[in-house]
């Protein structure tokens, strides 16, 4: 069934045909005051301008609206048309009407929304966590709203491919490899609390800004790296068959990365020598090790790499599972997948003369931007946006692409706008859209990003456990009878959705201020408060006990404000497909629950004549399938009590 947006849409754009022999867009909208009608058409501005343009005389658009509204056939769809100040056609819609579409959705599962014309096949990337690292408050808004994105999309009828881009190549590499060396070696030489020893002077001696420190910590590390190579010189006795066994949790291996990249970065580490090689160099060298199939310890880097992704893909799932978002391991392609593809990427750009030599480098010259896109340096090492060429090649050429989404934060603007224009350039996306979504930045109280009080970065599963802490408390205070599994459930449901929707309430491209106690209110324009509402529809029918729904009869000004409101679902739905902005979806059940509470407080429903009674609960039903159906979309779940 079209919107009720779309169907006017068809009719002022046949009056504006037969009324001017043209065609034009009817710019067909929602009242912005409801005093003067329910949709309003702001063609007549338009038309009168055109018309000036091609007259050279002045058009009066009040005449013109005139003439559009002696045109239009609207039927038995509204009971008015009225012309407000220079031109503005509203359009007041039949309580009949309504009644009749809400009685024909009613039986429908979708809500009368129906899939689009022509579907397309979607990538939406998102998420992109790093390996060795868990996941941040800065992973938070790329996760959830691609998978809000995706949902709508979905809903739409589009087949939607999901990409989780992770970030497991460079010269990360083979910090991991060397932390999980020294994992692995420690553990057997009995050397971990002399490790954990080291990471914590090395963290005291980093906070401190003390270089004398620091070489000491490198001096100390350089003889525990010479003890490891004269006990297992090339890993086979050592390395490799307790890597086999090994069981890696990314806790200990990003403390101990974090500790390799501190060590190595130190500018103390370029005076110590292990062997030929400076302390520094050995992320490098693991690297170059692992990424070289002729290296004959290649199957032992291999190996402790694939098990660093393991055991980062096991926490990211475990925070995909409590997020409740639709990332599934087989969605996983990180940077690695294309390595064997960037010299093709390469070799074509410079074939199409669209890259070019630039002191020794790579480069693309993107109009608009003075600084290019580096596609392979003059060492031969590729980049980023190498990599993301080759991910567009690929979504393109194997998945059948027709439209990718990318979301991420707004700093990788021009990034993106370099990367597009290559591919549009070079072919790939001749017939393709390629649009990036991007974000804002979470804010603590202070304003600026949202830290911890020892001022490091928070960790997503930090985060979302607090707030399952805070909502299990706020339940407990509420419903102390309750079974423990029960408060643990709803907490679970409420304090995730609180996070998500708090992020997804806000217009992505701005920062928000995060705050637990604002998110998880019972009032305002937060999860809870329509986790509640949606909850507080269903507890009617409980109440109702056996009562029926019956047909919908529209009389009182706030059922039919009301159903006006439900019926807007499918318009908001298309436009949060359109903009890639799910907080007006949000703004849309905000504004849906507020729009109950007038009908709820004003039209009694199960103390109503029987007639009334069923149409009223045929009503909540609608409004509460509706809430549903839109918190769905967005991810969030609706637990039955709150």
């Amino acid at each position: 069934m079209p919107t009720i947006a779309a169907q006017l849409d068809r009719i002022f754009r046949s009056a504006i045909q037969d009324a001017f022999n043209m065609a034009s867009d009817p710019q067909i909208g929602v009242s912005q005051n409801d005093k003067f009608g329910d949709y309003q058409s702001n063609a007549a501005m338009g038309l009168a301008k055109l018309m000036a343009e091609k007259t050279g005389t002045e058009a009066n658009p009040r005449a013109i609206a005139e003439q559009i509204v002696a045109k239009l056939k609207l039927g038995d769809v509204a009971t008015e048309v009225t012309i407000a100040g220079p031109g503005f056609i509203n359009v007041r819609l039949s309580p009949v009407w309504l009644g009749e579409r809400l009685n024909e959705i009613f039986e429908d599962a979708r809500l009368g929304i129906a899939p689009v014309g022509e579907a397309q096949t979607i990538v939406v990337d998102y998420s992109g966590p790093n390996i060795a690292k868990e996941m941040h408050v800065g992973h938070l808004r790329s996760t959830i709203i691609g998978d809000a994105i995706s949902r709508v999309l979905e809903f739409q009828g589009h087949k939607i491919i999901r990409q989780n881009h992770i970030g497991d190549w460079g010269t990360q590499f083979g910090r991991v490899v060397l932390a999980i060396w020294y994992l692995v070696l420690a553990d057997h030489l009995n050397q971990v609390e002399a490790l954990n020893r080291l990471v914590a002077w090395m963290k005291a001696a980093s906070d401190a800004k003390d270089e004398a420190a620091k070489g000491e910590v490198v001096h100390a590390v350089a003889e525990l790296h010479r003890y490891f190579l004269s006990q297992d010189p090339d890993g086979s006795v050592i390395f490799e068959p307790k890597l086999s066994s090994l069981k890696l949790k990314l806790g200990p291996l990003e403390a101990l990365y974090q500790f390799v990249t501190a060590v190595t970065d130190s500018k103390a580490a370029e005076g110590e020598m292990i062997g030929e090689n400076p302390l520094a160099s050995l992320p490098r060298l693991f690297t170059t090790f692992i990424q070289d199939p002729k290296n004959p310890a290649n199957k032992q880097e291999e190996l402790a790499w694939r098990k660093a992704s393991e055991a980062t893909l096991e926490t990211c799932n475990e925070i995909y599972t409590k997020l409740g978002v639709k990332l599934l391991p087989g969605d996983v392609r990180g940077e690695s997948a294309y390595q064997d593809d960037l010299p093709g990427v390469v070799a074509e750009l410079k074939a199409g003369k669209i890259a070019v030599e630039s002191e020794g480098a790579t480069v693309v010259m993107v109009p608009g931007y003075e600084a290019p896109l580096m596609i392979q340096k003059s060492d031969g090492g590729f980049l980023y946006g190498t990599t993301d060429l080759a991910a567009i090649r690929y979504r393109i050429t194997k998945l059948g692409a027709q439209r990718i989404v990318y979301t991420h934060d707004s700093r990788q603007q021009q990034h993106f706008a370099e990367v597009f224009w290559t591919a549009k350039q070079v072919g790939w996306a001749k017939d393709v859209t390629l649009e990036y979504a991007p974000f804002g930045t979470m804010l603590g109280d202070d304003g600026k990003p949202f830290k911890s009080r020892s001022g490091a970065t928070v960790k997503l599963k930090d985060l979302l456990d607090e707030a399952e802490e805070r909502a299990l408390k706020a339940v407990t205070e509420k419903q102390p009878d309750l079974p423990e599994v029960r408060r643990k459930a709803i907490a679970h449901s409420v304090g995730i959705g609180a996070v998500k929707y708090a992020d997804l309430a806000k217009d992505r491209v701005s920062d928000y201020v995060f705050s637990f106690d604002k998110i998880l209110a019972l009032d305002g324009n937060t999860a809870p408060y329509l986790q509640y509402a949606r909850a507080r529809v269903r507890s009617i029918f409980r109440k109702a006990g056996d009562a029926e729904v019956g047909e919908i009869v529209l009389e009182s000004p706030f059922e039919l404000a009301l159903a006006k409101h439900i019926l807007r679902l499918g318009e908001v739905i298309d436009q949060v497909a359109r903009e890639l902005k799910p907080h007006h979806l949000c703004a849309y059940l905000y504004e849906l629950a507020a729009r109950f509470s007038g009908f709820f407080e004003n039209c009694p429903v199960i103390q109503s004549a029987p007639a009334l009674r069923e149409s009223r609960l045929a009503l909540c039903d609608l409004t509460a399938r509706t809430l549903e159906r839109g918190l769905e979309l967005l991810g969030i779940e609706h637990p039955e009590q709150m």
